[in-house]
């Protein structure tokens, strides 16, 4: 079964579900020249992906052609000079202004490509085929591009939609546990922004990825697709609603920043489960959330996620980290906070004193479960 999302307003669609590549192809060769055609892979999608997705041009004697590009995976290599060389094989490939990009890999492959794709020759057309569950359910979608500046998480980018989106989730067999669950972490966040129904459904869902469950995976990933891009929509450059978005994201850039130099890097969705209970401590001092909302919320991510050691010592650091970010106004940092399940607030503030509690807040619970 195939489920098409369809993302008019943005003019492009999302097409998920089964063998949706097939389209993708029909697609590539009705407007594309596959000689000016390039496929950004890194070292883990060009021996797990790429033999996938080559298959379905196999009767296209125009695809060798094409031009596989490889870069270095990992938040790490998200950064300007990854950008610079992409743009640099392009032009060795001779890219012209109608040259096409695809994008075959996870967050930080959709991500530096589209930004590369948005200022190679002030801009070429980009597709996404996300291959890891966050960037089916949250990177690929939506129209942020960007890679990061040192530490900074996503400080150079533009706002520059793909030309389509095509999801398969067969390609979540290539994933171990730990990705998937990372990925996972942002469908429940996509529950308790937006849809209270959905985070109960999600919490329940199974982990894993067989024939069974492949249908189920589609409508989770299309319930998450549909949440985003009805937020996307109504607010595109991030001036008001879209910034729900960002719940766990003010506490887990901090935490995922701080364990990117350490010899245990977090994943992305790992630092923003973090993220989230730190957010629903604040909320439930800020906003009024009830304390046993705070409870069951922590109760779920927590035991999905296990802990992270964030002791005392660090939370300086993580402070210094949050106030860079570029969310924040006129010096304070800003969050979305949760009143109650599918009740954001964006542009909330709270002090260092507090940051500092919700810290210790998950601190504390760690040690306990």
């Amino acid at each position: 079964m195939s489920i098409i999302v369809n993302i008019e307003a943005a003019g492009y669609n999302v097409q998920i579900g089964d063998l949706p590549l097939s389209s993708l192809k029909e697609m590539v060769c009705s407007k594309y020249d596959l000689a000016n055609t390039f496929i950004l892979v890194d070292e883990n999608t060009k021996q797990l992906c790429l033999p996938t997705f080559e298959l379905i041009f196999a009767e296209e004697p125009e695809f060798e052609k094409a031009t596989i590009i490889t870069i270095p995976s990992g938040e790490k290599n998200k950064n300007i000079d990854t950008v610079t060389a992409i743009a640099r094989v392009l032009t060795t490939g001779n890219a012209s202004r109608s040259a096409l990009l695809i994008n075959l890999g996870g967050g930080v492959l959709c991500d530096t490509g589209g930004f590369a794709a948005s200022i190679y020759k002030r801009g070429i057309d980009f597709i996404n085929v996300p291959t890891t569950l966050l960037s089916q359910v949250d990177a690929s979608i939506g129209g942020k591009v960007g890679v990061d500046l040192d530490d900074l998480k996503n400080y150079l980018g533009v706002f520059n939609n793909p030309r389509a989106v095509f999801v398969e989730p067969r390609f979540l067999e290539t994933l171990n546990p730990r990705e998937i669950r990372a990925g996972f972490g942002e469908i429940l966040k996509h529950g308790l922004i937006a849809d209270k129904d959905y985070f109960e459904i999600a919490k329940n869902h199974s982990l894993d990825y067989s024939a069974e469950t492949a249908l189920s995976w589609s409508k989770l990933i299309a319930r998450s697709v549909e949440i985003k891009n009805k937020i996307v929509l109504e607010d595109p450059t991030e001036q008001g609603l879209r910034k729900v978005l960002n719940f766990g994201h003010t506490v887990g850039h901090a935490v995922e920043t701080y364990f990117l130099n350490t010899e245990k890097p977090l994943l992305h969705g790992e630092a923003i489960a973090v993220g989230m209970i730190c957010e629903c401590y604040l909320s439930s001092a800020i906003t009024g959330m009830k304390s046993n909302t705070l409870d069951a919320i922590t109760e779920v991510i927590s035991s999905l996620f296990g802990s992270v050691q964030l002791d005392q010592g660090i939370h300086g650091e993580l402070l210094n980290v949050m106030q860079q970010d570029k969310k924040n106004q006129e010096g304070k940092i800003n969050f979305t906070l949760l009143k109650d399940i599918g009740e954001p607030l964006i542009d909330q503030y709270a002090d260092d004193t507090l940051i500092r509690e919700a810290l210790g807040f998950y601190e504390e619970f760690a040690v306990h479960h």
